[in-house]
């Protein structure tokens, strides 16, 4: 039986995916309620600059997580969908080292990199071909097919997909800390998909099916909730140094940026991140139910370090218009 709080909570993100297109009241008022959160913004211009010394300034903003860093086993998650020579789908392989070779000069006792991608099922073929393979060999840090691990019985904190549990990724559970590594991306569904999106990879496909279609039955929004609120990932990095817009998540165009966005709140990093492509994150249901649970997505309550780095509007597909900040 769920708790009081449990049914709240639920409530609450209930009404916000079913009101995010507006301003109401209760969004009004629950906004003084979110947790104040702190965003860092750098800018890097390309991936062949220093990017592990740029994520570790970024990571001095957050005494916290660096201190947990050290000791802990880290499961970097990046977004791995499927490969095709010249679009921007995949967080860049470079920026996965680099945030490798961070953590492991802040101390981790373990990093491993983990990705079940959604669509493609020869991981080994995306390694290859995108290079990631090569690259991690190269620096000593292992991967690990998360579709192909063992699954979890993990207990859904709010249950918004009526799933009652997911079984998650052995690796992703066993790991002390897990780090959401996103692309800068719109998604022809959800709107954006960054660091709590990415969370789709932590499920086995081998249990859940290519594209995990239960979690896509079940609502994308629900399911990202479920995921972020019960995975609870320790920090979220986005790569936003070329991004992807128009017919995201696979289908888009490149989209200079030159920017990473990190912080130990991931939905205060993604409203972020949304503001930076044009779209108001109160109008992306999963982001507006997030507010209610323990999220933060109001600038008023989000301090942002760093460099300042001007928005500049993701050319949007017709029907997420109404997305636009």
């Amino acid at each position: 039986m769920p708790d009081r709080r449990q049914l709240l909570l639920g409530g609450l993100a209930g009404a916000a995916l079913a009101t995010a297109g507006g301003l109401t009241g209760a969004v009004i008022h629950a906004r003084r309620k979110q947790p104040k959160a702190t965003v860092f913004t750098a800018k890097a211009t390309s991936y062949d600059v220093n990017l592990s010394d740029v994520l570790r300034r970024g990571i001095d903003a957050f005494p916290d997580f660096k201190a947990a860093v050290r000791g802990a086993r880290v499961l970097l998650k990046p977004n791995f969908v499927e490969f095709h020579p010249g679009r921007p789908i995949n967080t860049d392989v470079r920026f996965v080292a680099a945030a490798a070779e961070a953590m492991r000069q802040l101390g981790a006792a373990t990093v491993t990199v983990g990705e079940g991608p959604g669509h493609f099922r020869d991981t080994d073929y995306l390694l290859e071909h995108s290079g990631l393979g090569a690259l991690l060999d190269d620096v000593g840090v292992p991967f690990v097919d998360l579709n192909l691990e063992p699954g979890v019985p993990s207990t859904l904190v709010h249950n918004l997909t009526k799933l009652g549990e997911l079984r998650i990724a052995a690796a992703v559970r066993q790991a002390d800390l897990v780090v959401s590594l996103a692309k800068l991306k719109v998604h022809h569904w959800a709107g954006a998909t960054l660091t709590m999106k990415n969370l789709f990879g932590v499920v086995p496909s081998a249990i859940y099916g290519w594209p995990k279609n239960p979690l896509h039955w079940a609502g994308i929004d629900r399911s990202i909730l479920d995921l972020w609120s019960t995975v609870r990932p320790a920090f979220g990095i986005v790569d936003g140094i070329i991004g992807m817009e128009g017919d995201g998540p696979i289908m888009g165009t490149a989209k200079p940026m030159g920017v990473l966005v990190m912080g130990d709140n991931l939905p205060a990093v993604d409203a972020t991140c949304c503001r930076l492509m044009g779209i108001e994150p109160l109008k992306v249901p999963y982001l507006a139910a997030a507010s209610k649970m323990g999220g933060t997505i109001h600038p008023s309550r989000i301090t942002e370090r760093g460099e300042e780095v001007a928005p500049d509007p993701f050319e949007l597909l017709p029907h997420l218009q109404h997305m636009r900040a």
